[in-house]
């Protein structure tokens, strides 16, 4: 085995949980500072191709078991949105009208405002770490995780026939 292999073998373990942190750090701070649910999104993602890339699909999916549910977090990120957005349609005000209001008093918790883009937020980070997460396991090929068995193995022997 190299040595350069064993490195990327651990960094790629060790890098998910500090890309974790930062998403948090970026959700939290996003309507201050720069970031969002997106950006939060694509940084847990590209740790957890980081570990695709290094452990291989089959060992990223023995390592990482949650990586089964990412369908179910797309669609639960998908419907977070999308009830987000048009929950003011229900008490008659424009779609993705913000709760509380402009003026009104935002409850923190901490540094962290609850008010709903955080739940916009939430649900984009939610629906990006499912979406790049299930591209990731369809490019490896691997079944189970989004239901599709892989395509069947292209065939390169000769078939014995004279091609005209």
């Amino acid at each position: 085995m190299n040595p350069h292999d064993v490195v990327l073998r651990v960094v790629a373990r060790l890098l998910l949980g500090p890309s974790v942190v930062v998403a948090i750090s970026l959700i939290v701070k996003g309507y201050t500072d720069v970031g969002d649910g997106f950006a939060a999104g694509v940084v847990v993602a590209l740790a957890i191709a980081v570990v695709y890339v290094a452990l291989g699909a089959t060992a990223a999916e023995r390592a990482l078991p949650f990586l089964r549910y990412a369908p179910h977090l797309m669609v639960a990120g998908l419907l977070l949105d999308i009830g987000t957005g048009f929950f003011p349609l229900l008490t008659g005000e424009p779609v993705f009208s913000h709760r509380p209001g402009p003026g009104a008093h935002v409850h923190t918790f901490g540094a962290l405002e609850l008010f709903t883009p955080l739940l916009f937020d939430l649900g984009l980070f939610l629906l990006v770490v499912g979406v790049l997460t299930v591209l990731l396991h369809q490019f490896a090929g691997l079944r189970g995780l989004a239901g599709d068995p892989p395509a069947p193995p292209v065939d390169d022997e000769p078939t014995g026939r004279r091609q005209p």
